[in-house]
């Protein structure tokens, strides 16, 4: 039912101050300050001058665009509530009912820019605002969990291309007969890390096989393992001698010159098991330097799981992460049903979620997990 005039003045003063509240809830006004000081610091000369101080001015620009762009969503959601505010007073003078539409329009954008805000100030992880690695890896099952992979793969890849993020397939690794045995991708744009660390774990599929004569139900596991790409600032510790380094030829679509030179590069790390492999680079000693960042990744977020299990083992928790503790149910038989089992969030809007429609998910995640 469509609002009058005045109740949609109601709601976009209810709106003003539920942004006005968060807005000093989240130390904005001391962000602000610092920024002013940062600004100020930046005008002193003599850093550009002094090549010592290169990296020192290029942390105070990163915090200052950081700031800059943080501080300035919200205070262009003020301004944009306050005007609309005053248009609906005006429109409620004049008795022009006529422009109730119109404002009802712009109170919703409001409120949608207001959530994505909302959610954004959730992400306050040391690198949430980082660029992601996916790696998604079938389970037990051959050709069953290595056709859910693929369908993960793709579900990733949609909601990348939905939330504007630049998408680049790192590995990619075909089955026998369908799906993938393993695939890896690359995933560029602000928060990407913070958003997709909340599809860490194992996924669950209950279907109808298509690959089954018989028609009967099975049930299917894929990990999915995301970590943040690492600032070059941050050392990890990587030695050649702890290194199994296996050189192949490029698999999968990639144009002409896939399978022409042994370009692909598969690296192990002996100590930890860890494996990861580029086959998108069109020279080997590319694919190197990506296993590289994607191992120096995976070791750094492996190093702050142990600390952070520790911390929970001393506290009397203990979360076993294995096969049977999947993160996610997706069931397309008997019925139509995707439950996240951390949240209880769930939709039988099964066909969406496979399309890329994942936000609510990660949403719910996001803001049931504290000190994200």
């Amino acid at each position: 039912m469509a609002l009058s005039v005045k109740e949609v003045k109601s709601e976009l003063h209810k709106l003003k101050t539920s942004v006005g509240e968060r807005f000093k809830e989240l130390n904005l006004e001391d962000a602000e300050a610092e920024l002013n000081d940062l600004r100020q610091k930046m005008e002193d000369p003599s850093l550009f001058a002094d090549d010592k101080k290169v990296d020192y001015v290029r942390k105070l620009q990163t915090r200052i665009a950081y700031l800059d762009k943080k501080i300035g969503a919200w205070k262009d959601l003020m301004a944009e509530l306050t005007d609309a505010h005053e248009y609906a007073e005006i429109a409620e003078m004049e008795k022009a009912e006529n422009l109730a539409g119109e404002i009802e329009k712009r109170l919703n954008d409001a409120r949608t820019v207001f959530d994505k805000l909302d959610l954004e100030s959730l992400l306050t992880g040391p690198d949430d605002m980082a660029n992601a690695f996916v790696n998604i890896h079938p389970g037990a099952g051959g050709t069953e969990s290595q056709d859910w992979a693929d369908m993960l793969l793709r579900a990733y890849s949609r909601y990348a291309e939905k939330e504007g993020f630049e998408i680049e397939v790192v590995d990619y690794q075909e089955g026998e007969e369908a799906g993938i045995k393993n695939a890896t991708l690359y995933i560029k744009g602000p928060n990407a890390f913070g958003y997709l660390k909340a599809e860490n774990g194992i996924h669950r599929l209950v279907r109808i096989s298509p690959f089954d004569s018989n028609k009967r139900r099975h049930t299917s596991f894929a990990s999915v393992h995301v970590s943040p790409e690492i600032s070059d600032s941050v050392e990890v510790e990587i030695l050649e001698k702890d290194l199994r380094v296996d050189v192949y030829r490029a698999s999968g679509a990639g144009g002409q010159h896939v399978n022409k030179t042994e370009s692909a590069v598969r690296m192990t790390h002996l100590p930890t098991g860890i494996v990861v492999s580029s086959q998108s680079q069109r020279s080997q000693i590319q694919n190197r330097l990506t296993c590289i960042k994607m191992l120096k990744a995976q070791l750094y977020e492996r190093a702050r799981a142990e600390k952070e299990a520790d911390i929970e083992s001393r506290a009397g928790e203990r979360k076993d992460i294995s096969w049977g503790n999947q993160i996610r149910s997706y069931v397309f038989h008997p019925y139509n049903m995707v439950k996240d089992l951390r949240t209880g969030y769930e939709t039988a809007q099964v066909q969406n979620v496979m399309d890329g429609d994942l936000s609510p998910f990660i949403d719910a995640y996001l803001r049931q997990t504290p000190n994200n």
